[in-house]
C-alpha cells in the first residue's frame, strides 16, 4: 500500500552506480501487467513511483533482476513478459523482460497474503492502531507460503545472474534488496538457500512504513520470525532512527539479541546486522520542472489549504475536517477567505471499512459546507479521485498551506512534493504531523498533533498568519535539505551503507544517569555549531539564568554565571540578548554586563549594545485601560498575599506567597478582570500577566533582534541558541524551530515544550553556556568579526511591520511609543 505521493513518473537526475549487481525484490513490479481488450495480448502499464525513480537506473546499469508479483493473476504462469514500449520515456524502459522474475501465486492464496496479513494485520499493527488488526493464523500461513515463493524466485535470479558470463560485475557479490512489509520472512530463506548453494550475495531490507514500538510490535503473535527474518539481511533500512531504535529494542526484548544503540547493530547468530535510517526523498528537479510547467488550475481570491492522500485511515483524514471546521468556529475571520482542498484518492474500495471511511467523509463534508456555506463561498472542495501530475504540481504551487497530517506514517512524501513545487514568492506554509517520518526531519514546518483539534486549529490558523519573512525563511530551509536529500541522494546512502558494514562495538556505556556536565553538550551542538560560524546566544533570564525567587527582587544572577556571560560577551564571534518579562531597565541592572542586547517585556522594549532603543508601538487606549486594570486587579484580588507589579506595557498579578488552597480562585478572578479589560491573560510562575494585545512576543521579538544585528539574511550567518523556561519562551521556540538548538528548563512537572532539548536547572544553564566557552575559545580570531557599527547599519536598512490588535469593537488609534519612565521594578514572570 504505497503512498499517493508515490505517483511521480520522472527520469533520475544523476547516475547512481553499486559495485555488483542488483536484484530487488517487491512485491509488486516497477509496472503493471494489463491486457489489451482488442489483441489480448499482454502490455505493460508504468507505475514508476520515487522507489522506481531511483532504483530501475541502478538496476539496468549493473544488469540486475527485478522480482515481483506482476498486478494480475496469469492463466499460463509460463506467458512471456512483453519487452516496454518503444515509446515508453518512463525509469523502467530499459528494463528487458530476460530480467524480469515474476512470481506467480494462486489467487486465493495471493488474497489472504496480501488482504489478509499484509493489509490487515502489518499495516494497521504498524501504524500503531492494533485496535483496526486482526490476527488470523491462516493469513500468517498464506503469508509464509507466499513470503516462501518470492525467495525460491529470487535465488532464481542469483542463479542467473551466476549463470550471466557478460555481467561485467560479477567479480563483486550482487546486492538483493527486499522491500516493505509484504516480505519480512524472504531473506532468511534467501541466506539460508544462497549458504547452502554456495552463491555469495549481500542482503538488504528497506521497510516503508513506520516500525512501531515494543509495546505494540510484541501484540503480534508470530513477532518473533518476523524480526528472525528481517534480520536474515545484512543491513536493514528504515525511514528515521525512531524507527531503528524501535527495532532494535525489539531485537532485544523479543531475541534477547545483543545490541548497540549508540551505532545501531545487532547480534544474532554469530552475525553482525547493521540498522540505518535511510530517509527517502522525492525527484526535487523533476516536481521544480512540473511546477514551472504547470498551468494554473486553482482560480481563487480565497487563501487553499491543500490535502492530498489516499483514502485511508491512517492519513487522519477525518480528524483534519474536524480541525477545520474547529479553525471556522474559533477564527470566523477566516470565513469566506480561506478554503480547503481535499484531494482523496481510491484505495481499497472493495474493503467495507474503507468504504464505511468514504460515506463518513462524504457525510462531514456534507455537514460542514452546509454549516457554513455563503451564497459565494463553500468552504471545503471535495475531490474524490485521481488527479493527474500536472495538475497536482499546480495544486502544491499555488496552496497557501499543505496540511499533511497522517495519525501515523513511514514518511509521506507529499510534503516533501510540495516543497519541491514552492516556487513562488512568498510561498506557502507546511504543516505536518509529528506522527509522520517527514515530521522528524522537516523541522521548519509547522508541527501539529492530528489528535488534538483545538490545537490543529491553531496551528492552521498560525499558518494562514505567517508573516511573509518568517514563511520565506523556512521554506528556503525546508527546500535546500529537500533538494539536497532527494531521491538520488537516498539511493546513494543506501549503496554506501551496503559498502562499508560497521564493525560491531562492545561499549556499555554507563547505568545511570550523571548529572549534566559540560561534555554532555558535545553531540549536541559541536556540529551545530560548527568552528566557522558567529553564534547568538538568546537567554531568558528569571528561571535559566537566574534561580526562580519568592520576589522578583531577590532573584539575582549567580556570580559564576555572571562572569561566564561577561567573557562570552568579550567574545567577538558571540552574540547575546536577554529577553526577559522584566521591564528592560530592570533586566539590564539585574544582569549589569555593557555591550549585549536587551529585551523587556517579552521584547516590546529592546535595547541595543549602541544605546538605541525599539520600542513596539500600542494603541493610545491602552494608556488609560492599563491604569484601570490596575486599579481592579489591586482592589479586588490583592489579598492574602498577593500583589500586582506594574511594568508600564504589562501588569502581572503574583500570588507566590498567597497560601496554595487560595491561589486557583484569586488566579481565575484576575483572569476574568483582565480578559474584561481587553488584554491577554498569560500564566507564569504563581503569576498571571496582563499582556496588550498587539500580536508582538518573544518569537517575533527574537527574530527582530536576529535581524538587526544581522541582516536580513541572518539565517545563513549564524547559529541560534536559545533558552528559556516559561510558556512565553515557547513563541519564541517555535519561531525559530528548526533554525535554533532550543532549551527548555523544566523542573519535575508535566510540561510540553517545542525545545529540543530539556535541561533541569539554572546550573545545567551554567553548564552549557561554559561549553559555549571552551568550544569558542578554540577557535583562532577572525577578521570579520561582527560589529555593533555594521549591526546598526543593518538595522537602520530594516523596515519593521508592527500590528495589534484593538480590543473587540474598537477602532485603533495611533498613539506614541512607551517610554522607560512607564516602567517599574522586574518580574519573575520572564
Amino acid at each position: 500500500m504505497n503512498d499517493m505521493s508515490e505517483t511521480n513518473n520522472c527520469v533520475s537526475r544523476s547516475a547512481c552506480n553499486s559495485k555488483g549487481s542488483m536484484i530487488v525484490v517487491s512485491n509488486r513490479l516497477p509496472f503493471v501487467l494489463k491486457r489489451n481488450e482488442k489483441t489480448g495480448e499482454l502490455e505493460r502499464k508504468a507505475s514508476a513511483g520515487g522507489l522506481v525513480t531511483a532504483v530501475a537506473p541502478v538496476v539496468i546499469r549493473g544488469k540486475g533482476i527485478w522480482v515481483g508479483w506482476p498486478g494480475i493473476h496469469l492463466d499460463n504462469p509460463n506467458e512471456t513478459i512483453p519487452e516496454s514500449d518503444p515509446n515508453d520515456k518512463t525509469p523502467t524502459a530499459g528494463l528487458l523482460s530476460s530480467k524480469i522474475v515474476a512470481i506467480h501465486a494462486e489467487p486465493k492464496l495471493f488474497d489472504s497474503y496480501y488482504n489478509g496479513c499484509c493489509n490487515g494485520t502489518f499495516w494497521p499493527l504498524f501504524h500503531s492502531m492494533p485496535d483496526r488488526a486482526t490476527f488470523i493464523a491462516d493469513h500468517w500461513r498464506a503469508y509464509i507460503k507466499v513470503n516462501e515463493q518470492f525467495a525460491e524466485k529470487t535465488m532464481h535470479a542469483l542463479q542467473l545472474l551466476k549463470q550471466d558470463s557478460s555481467n561485467e560485475k560479477s567479480c563483486s557479490p550482487p546486492i538483493v534488496w527486499v522491500h516493505d512489509y509484504h516480505l519480512m520472512l524472504a531473506a532468511n530463506w534467501i541466506r539460508q538457500r544462497a549458504e547452502e548453494e554456495d552463491i555469495k550475495c549481500k542482503l538488504a531490507f528497506f521497510l516503508h512504513i513506520p516500525f512501531p514500538p515494543w509495546d505494540i510490535f510484541r501484540l503480534f503473535p508470530w513477532s518473533d520470525e518476523v524480526l528472525q527474518g528481517i534480520l536474515g539481511c545484512d543491513m536493514v533500512g528504515f525511514h528515521i532512527t525512531d524507527y531503528c531504535l524501535n527495532f532494535i529494542d525489539c531485537c532485544q526484548r523479543n531475541l534477547g539479541c545483543r545490541v548497540d544503540r549508540k551505532n545501531l547493530l545487532v547480534e544474532l547468530g554469530g552475525r553482525t546486522i547493521c540498522v540505518r535510517p535511510l530517509p527517502i526523498g522525492v525527484p526535487f528537479d523533476r516536481f521544480v520542472q512540473l511546477a514551472q510547467n504547470a498551468k494554473t488550475v486553482l482560480s481563487t481570491s480565497q487563501k487553499v489549504i491543500l490535502g492530498v492522500d489516499r483514502l485511508d485511515y491512517t492519513k487522519g483524514l477525518v480528524h483534519r475536517l474536524k480541525a477545520f471546521e474547529r479553525l471556522l468556529e474559533k477564527h470566523p475571520e477566516h470565513i469566506e477567505k480561506v478554503v480547503l482542498l481535499q484531494i482523496s484518492v481510491p484505495s481499497r474500495t472493495d474493503v467495507k471499512e474503507y468504504q464505511d471511511l468514504k460515506e463518513e467523509m462524504d457525510q462531514l463534508v456534507g455537514r460542514i459546507n452546509g454549516r457554513f456555506t455563503t451564497p459565494n463561498w463553500s468552504p471545503i472542495r471535495y475531490i474524490y479521485g485521481c488527479v493527474g501530475q500536472d495538475e497536482l504540481a499546480a495544486f502544491y504551487r499555488d496552496a497557501a498551506v499543505a496540511l499533511v497530517t497522517p495519525l501515523r506514517d513511514g514518511m509521506n512524501l507529499v510534503a516533501k512534493e510540495f516543497v519541491a513545487c514552492q516556487i513562488n514568492r512568498p510561498p506557502g506554509v507546511l504543516v505536518v504531523s509529528p506522527f509522520a517520518g517527514a515530521g522528524e526531519m522537516m523541522h521548519e514546518a509547522l508541527i501539529c498533533n492530528p489528535y488534538e483539534l483545538d490545537d490543529a486549529a491553531e496551528v492552521i490558523h498560525r499558518a494562514l498568519i505567517m508573516p511573509e519573512d518568517e514563511r520565506i525563511v523556512r521554506m528556503n530551509h525546508l527546500r535546500r535539505r529537500e533538494q539536497l536529500n532527494d531521491v538520488d541522494s537516498w539511493m546513494k546512502s543506501f549503496l554506501k551503507a551496503m559498502d562499508s558494514l560497521e564493525e560491531e562495538a562492545d561499549d556499555i556505556g554507563a547505568t545511570s544517569m550523571q548529572p549534566v556536565t559540560i561534555d554532555d553538550f558535545d553531540e549536541y551542538l559541536s556540529k551545530y555549531i560548527g568552528y566557522t560560524q558567529k553564534l547568538a546566544l538568546l537567554l531568558d533570564y528569571d528561571g535559566t539564568l537566574a534561580p526562580i525567587a519568592p520576589h522578583p527582587d531577590l532573584a539575582t544572577l549567580p556570580l559564576e554565571t555572571k562572569h561566564t556571560l561577561q567573557r562570552l560577551s568579550n567574545m567577538s564571534d558571540v552574540y547575546i540578548a536577554i529577553i526577559s518579562g522584566r521591564n528592560v531597565n530592570n533586566v539590564k541592572d539585574m544582569v549589569g554586563i555593557e555591550g549585549i542586547t536587551y529585551a523587556g517585556n517579552h521584547g516590546l522594549e529592546i535595547l541595543h549594545p549602541d544605546g538605541s532603543k525599539f520600542v513596539h508601538p500600542m494603541p493610545m487606549e491602552l494608556q488609560d485601560k492599563v491604569v484601570e486594570l490596575l486599579k481592579s486587579l489591586q482592589e479586588q484580588v490583592c489579598k492574602d498575599g498577593a500583589w500586582v507589579e506594574n511594568k508600564g506595557a504589562l501588569l502581572t498579578f503574583h500570588f507566590r506567597e498567597t497560601p496554595v488552597a487560595k491561589r486557583a480562585a484569586l488566579a481565575e478572578q484576575a483572569r476574568r478582570l483582565i480578559t474584561a479589560a481587553g488584554f491577554t491573560p498569560a500564566p507564569a510562575h504563581c503569576a498571571l500577566e496582563a499582556r496588550p494585545p498587539v500580536q508582538w512576543n518573544k518569537g517575533r521579538a527574537s527574530i527582530y533582534i536576529l535581524r538587526t544585528a544581522f541582516g536580513l539574511d541572518w539565517s545563513e550567518r549564524i547559529r541560534i541558541i536559545y533558552a528559556g523556561d516559561d510558556n512565553t519562551d515557547e513563541d519564541a521556540m517555535l519561531a525559530l524551530k528548526g533554525m535554533a538548538a532550543t532549551f527548555r528548563i523544566a523542573s519535575s512537572h508535566i510540561t510540553k515544550t517545542s525545545a529540543e532539548r530539556r535541561l533541569s536547572s539554572t546550573d545545567s544553564v551554567l553548564a552549557m553556556l561554559k561549553w559555549v566557552e571552551r568550544h569558542f575559545s578554540r577557535r583562532k580570531p577572525r577578521a570579520n568579526s561582527l560589529t555593533y557599527k555594521s549591526a546598526r547599519k543593518a538595522r537602520d536598512t530594516i523596515q519593521m511591520h508592527m500590528s495589534y490588535q484593538p480590543p473587540a469593537r474598537t477602532s485603533p488609534k495611533p498613539s506614541p511609543p512607551l517610554t522607560p519612565d512607564k516602567a517599574s521594578s522586574g518580574s519573575e514572570s520572564s
